[in-house]
C-alpha cells in the first residue's frame, strides 16, 4: 500500500469524461511523476487529490484516510501541500513575511493576514521563517519585495512555504512552467535536495521530460483520462503505448 491510493476514480463534466477508472499508488518517500499529453486528465486528477473536485466514482486515500469531501485546508492539515503552476505567493510582502505566514499558520491553524504585523513580534515565528529561508538558499533575499523576484525564485519561495507546513506529501503542478533552463535546473537541484534531506513524498505533474526523468522514480502515463502505463523511467522511455499517446504512432 502506498501513502496515496487512488482507486477507480472517474470524473465527467457533462458529456466529457475527464477521468475514467484511474488507479494510482504512490509509495512513501518516493518521487512519482504523472505525465500525459494535453487533455489527458492530469490537472483534473490533481484537483481531486487536493479537494477542489469531488470525483463521480472511486476513492482517494492518504495514509489510510479518505480525502474526499474534505475542504482544501483540511487536506492541507492532513499533511498534503500543493505547489501551483503559477507561484502562489504574496507579492506585496517581503520574502521573510511570505515565509512567516505558513510558520504562523502551522501553529495557529489559520492564515490571518491581519496578524502579519504581530508576527514580527513573535521571535519563534521569525526564527523558523529565517531557518526555512536558509534551507531554501534565500537568506540574502529576506527583505526583498517578493513580487520583484524572478519566476525561479518565486517558485523556490513557494516550495519553502509549503515545506514550512511540514507536509508528508508535496504535490507539484508543473513547477518549472515558464522558467528559463537555468531556473529549471536549479529547481531540479532543489527538489533533489528536499528529497534527500526530508521525510517526504513528492508527486509531480510535468510536461518537461528533462524534469521528469531527472527526478522521478516511478511514472504514471495518462491518456484521455485513463492510465496507460505505470513503470520506472527506464521502462517508460520508448514504451510503445507512450509513443502512441504522445506521437500518434501505432503500437
Amino acid at each position: 500500500m502506498g501513502i496515496l491510493e487512488v482507486k477507480d476514480v472517474g470524473k465527467r463534466f457533462g458529456g466529457l469524461q475527464a477521468l475514467g477508472d484511474v488507479n494510482l499508488s504512490v509509495a512513501e518517500n518516493t518521487v512519482h511523476a504523472i505525465i500525459g499529453p494535453n487533455g489527458a486528465g492530469k490537472s483534473t486528477l490533481l484537483n481531486v487529490l487536493v479537494g477542489k473536485l469531488i470525483p463521480d466514482t472511486g476513492s482517494v486515500m492518504f495514509d489510510g484516510q479518505s480525502v474526499l469531501g474534505r475542504k482544501p485546508y483540511e487536506i492541507n492539515q492532513m499533511g498534503i501541500s500543493r505547489v501551483f503552476q503559477t507561484p502562489e505567493i504574496f507579492i506585496d510582502l517581503s520574502v521573510l513575511e511570505n515565509m512567516m505566514i505558513p510558520c504562523f499558520a502551522k501553529r495557529d491553524g489559520s492564515f490571518r493576514m491581519h496578524a502579519i504585523e504581530n508576527m514580527h513580534d513573535e521571535k519563534d515565528i521569525v526564527e523558523k521563517a529565517e531557518s526555512m529561508l536558509e534551507d531554501m538558499n534565500m537568506a540574502d533575499k529576506r527583505e526583498m519585495h517578493a513580487g520583484s523576484m524572478s519566476r525561479g525564485d518565486k517558485r523556490r519561495l513557494e516550495i519553502g512555504m509549503c515545506l514550512a507546513q511540514e507536509p508528508r506529501l508535496l504535490l507539484l503542478d508543473e513547477p518549472t512552467a515558464g522558467m528559463a533552463r537555468a531556473d529549471t535546473n536549479n529547481t531540479i537541484d532543489l527538489l533533489k535536495q528536499i528529497k534527500d534531506e526530508r521525510d517526504i513524498t513528492i508527486a509531480i505533474i510535468e510536461h518537461d521530460m528533462h524534469v521528469v526523468f531527472s527526478l522521478a522514480e516511478r511514472i504514471t502515463v495518462l491518456a484521455q483520462g485513463t492510465p496507460l502505463v505505470e513503470d520506472t523511467p527506464e521502462n517508460i522511455k520508448g514504451h510503445p503505448k507512450v509513443r502512441e499517446a504522445y506521437l500518434g504512432e501505432s503500437a
